[in-house]
């Protein structure tokens, strides 16, 4: 198949680095774009970051959502899965005095039994059970996820099945372990925001960033379905999918 130059030329600016969790190389230039949710997920952090006197940010990338939430409080811990990110955060967030720790395990956490009154989670795994060791009986637990339906359109138009390890993911499977493991719920929502991709680069340099969305994906089995997305986004000018995004905010009971 022969492949016109503006949609090579698009491939190519796909191979650029990805560090920590910014996205910007995409968003900042307008080459991706997301509807706006009816909740801030920022909003609700703030005021509680501020009457908190211990907390933990789970996942926290480079560290750089937590960077911006100053001023924290004295005691700061933020835990790291992904091996690359943890040098960037704790150059980020150590001058702030928040201790960055590598974690390899959901389910066994390197800290004590209600050790925090605030545990944020955005778009990071965890076992319910863990939180609710580690928080204290006042404590609040926040967390947006991405849920199992997230941009299922790319996974259609690349004939790939969504992942079977998160399609069950959703507000009510979430909000049922929660209270299962001695939460109550809060607040709850959820919803399917629209994500506007212009450009076929954008969609590559996404997919290699989130690496669970189509596991393994590599660009050259893919050629031909890709180009049927540029194709598409040259008619119509972009190419739409959902996102899948709920947020809860608890307590321990």
């Amino acid at each position: 198949m022969k492949f016109d130059k503006l949609f090579l030329d698009h491939i190519s600016s796909a191979q650029h680095d990805f560090s920590g969790w910014d996205f910007a190389y995409i968003t900042g230039t307008g080459r991706m774009g997301s509807q706006l949710l009816s909740w801030s997920y920022g909003s609700m952090a703030i005021p509680l970051v501020r009457k908190a006197k211990s907390m933990l940010d789970m996942g926290t990338g480079g560290g750089e959502f937590l960077s911006m939430l100053g001023p924290l409080p004295e005691c700061v811990f933020a835990t790291e899965g992904y091996l690359p990110n943890v040098p960037i955060a704790r150059h980020r967030l150590e001058p702030l005095g928040v201790k960055v720790v590598q974690i390899e395990d959901d389910f066994d956490l390197p800290f004590d039994d209600d050790q925090f009154d605030l545990i944020l989670n955005q778009h990071e795994s965890y076992s319910p059970t863990e939180v609710r060791r580690i928080i204290s009986d006042d404590g609040i637990f926040l967390t947006q996820q991405s849920g199992g339906l997230d941009c299922r359109e790319i996974n259609e138009a690349l004939g790939v099945p969504l992942n079977e390890e998160f399609h069950h993911w959703n507000l009510e499977t979430a909000a049922e372990e929660l209270i299962s493991n001695g939460f109550e719920v809060l607040t709850s929502k959820e919803e399917f925001p629209i994500q506007r991709f212009y450009d076929v680069g954008s969609i590559i340099y996404y997919l290699k960033a989130i690496p669970w969305q189509v596991p393994g994906f590599e660009l050259d089995p893919y050629l031909a379905p890709i180009y049927e997305i540029h194709r598409i986004i040259e008619k119509k000018g972009f190419f739409d999918v959902s996102q899948h995004r709920f947020i809860i905010k608890s307590r321990p009971i």
